[in-house]
């Protein structure tokens, strides 16, 4: 039987549950995203960098000016610990990868303080 993404969590150690539930959750959030902007009805591979870019929307959306710190909070301080945590799930049965994808997909793709502070704007719309 397959592990929770709790029990997958603390057995790992590294990572707060939420946090692997949130890159769940985002994943089905970046897969949304880009079939409405994209207009393709059938779900497509996600590479890690759409995946990390996906993931900081969902973070400022829910969390606004607070979402570097709420990640931080749950052992995320930069977009390779997205794909640390995408792997560790991969190699639970959570989530499938292609051959082509490797872990440093994840690599540098923004920075934390960059995209959730420096940049971040209110959409008063």
């Amino acid at each position: 039987m397959k592990q929770t993404l709790e029990e997958i969590a603390y057995s790992d150690g590294r990572y707060d549950p939420r946090a692997l539930k949130f890159v769940f959750d985002g994943l089905a959030a970046t897969i949304e995203k880009l079939r409405q902007t994209e207009g393709v009805e059938q779900p497509r591979h996600i590479t890690g960098q759409e995946l990390s870019w996906g993931l900081a929307d969902l973070a400022m959306q829910r969390w606004g000016r607070l979402a570097a710190m709420v990640l931080a909070q749950w052992g995320i301080h930069a977009t390779r610990d997205f794909g640390e945590i995408v792997y560790l799930m991969i190699s639970q049965g959570w989530m499938t990868s292609q051959e082509t994808d490797t872990i440093d997909d994840f690599n540098h793709v923004f920075d934390f303080d960059t995209v959730f502070e420096q940049d971040y704007h209110i959409d008063i719309r």
